[in-house]
């Protein structure tokens, strides 16, 4: 599976601002989420209150869904 930072439009230069997740569901749909999100194991998503996530990019589904949640890097000063 490719990194998220070599998909053009999952570049953390697009996130929303403060927003400091990045995770995948089963369907191949990528999210940007403003607090951590949690497994819907259910439903093959990530949730996480409806006000704190945002659509960022659809790809191939993964193989392993529940692995693709990522937080962003913090660079040291």
């Amino acid at each position: 599976m490719k990194s998220p930072t070599t998909i053009p439009a999952l570049n953390w230069d697009h996130a929303p601002a403060g927003w400091n997740w990045l995770a995948q569901d089963a369907d191949g749909k990528w999210y940007w989420y403003g607090q951590a999100p949690q497994l819907g194991v259910g439903g093959g998503i990530w949730r996480a209150n409806s006000r704190l996530q945002q659509f960022a990019a659809q790809t191939a589904a993964p193989n392993s869904w529940p692995d693709t949640v990522y937080e962003r890097p913090h660079l040291p000063f």
